[in-house]
């Protein structure tokens, strides 16, 4: 009995060795499948033709993967020589996301995220890796935030210029009184 007892626990030690132990950024029910991992590693851009067009179900589904297996990030080279300007700035939010969720269960891993975006040198993956930290970093509304140079409103600064609006393509008001320093 007790050789039988020392031979499943032999079995169960092998098959938990067996398996890569790879940095998971996050709890067991909210991993991506494994198969899905292993889908991406052998054929990154089945993560693009899966998602068809929806930014959101592209970032969503990269960052699932990093967060699962740090060994999905290599592939999203490849992945990136197939995808559009648009899927790009979509894997760059993807990054970041995953980016914020490793860094306080893993933070090697959230560095390893960063170093590899630094290091792509890719303006659409850097734009949307960016334009997702500083969503991140927005202040919550119905929360007072103090003003600054960065959370003031388009046109309400003498640096501001002629132009407003979110991509600075509208006219602004030139009678519009100028804010005074608080």
């Amino acid at each position: 009995m007790a050789s039988w007892i020392a031979a499943a626990i032999v079995v169960v030690l092998s098959a938990t060795l067996d398996t890569p132990a790879q940095a998971q950024c996050v709890d067991r029910g909210e991993r991506a499948p494994q198969a899905a991992v292993n889908a991406f590693v052998s054929d990154p851009s089945v993560l693009l033709r899966q998602s068809k067009n929806d930014r959101d179900k592209l970032s969503g589904r990269l960052t699932g993967l990093l967060v699962t297996d740090i060994a999905a990030l290599d592939p999203v080279k490849d992945m990136l020589r197939e995808a559009s300007q648009a899927d790009r700035v979509a894997i760059g939010t993807g990054l970041h996301r995953a980016e914020e969720r490793c860094v306080a269960t893993k933070p090697d891993v959230a560095r390893r995220i960063s170093e590899f975006v630094t290091k792509l040198h890719d303006g659409s993956v850097l734009k949307g890796y960016f334009q997702d930290q500083d969503a991140a970093m927005a202040p919550v509304p119905g929360n007072a935030a103090p003003p600054t140079t960065t959370n003031l409103p388009a046109g309400s600064s003498a640096s501001a210029g002629l132009m407003s609006g979110e991509w600075k393509t509208e006219l602004a008001d030139p009678f519009k009184p100028v804010p005074l320093p608080e």
